[in-house]
């Protein structure tokens, strides 16, 4: 396994990337969470940005837009990067995005890492 991590502070903002990929495992107990989230999350680079922030915290996973004007998706890293990702889903999102609501479900702990990357599913 291969972590690599870059840290760098942009004012109060530090910067964690590292690369895992599917079958890698972070050293701890990892986990998988499917979401969705609920609001004018559409249209405002949500599915952008929600990768971006995946990336930062290091972890896996894909999101995609759903015909009801939801976004939906899964990540997989380490329970409390999870959680911090929990938090920016349900709180930040992107920036012109209104949240009004996240769910999640079917969170489990995992042996390894399922997927590699954090895309975004069409």
């Amino acid at each position: 396994m291969s972590v690599v991590l870059f840290v760098h502070t942009d004012q109060d903002h530090v910067t964690r990337e590292r690369n895992m990929s599917a079958g890698e495992s972070a050293g701890g107990n990892l986990v998988s969470v499917d979401f969705e989230v609920f609001g004018y999350v559409q249209g405002v680079c949500f599915r952008m940005y929600t990768e971006k922030e995946g990336l930062h915290l290091g972890l896996v996973g894909w999101v995609k837009n759903t015909y009801s004007g939801t976004v939906v998706g899964q990540v997989q890293g380490p329970a409390k990067q999870v959680e911090e990702m929990k938090f920016w889903l349900s709180k930040k999102g992107s920036p012109s995005s209104r949240i009004t609501k996240a769910t999640f479900s079917n969170q489990r702990n995992i042996e390894k890492l399922e997927l590699s990357g954090f895309n975004t599913r069409f």
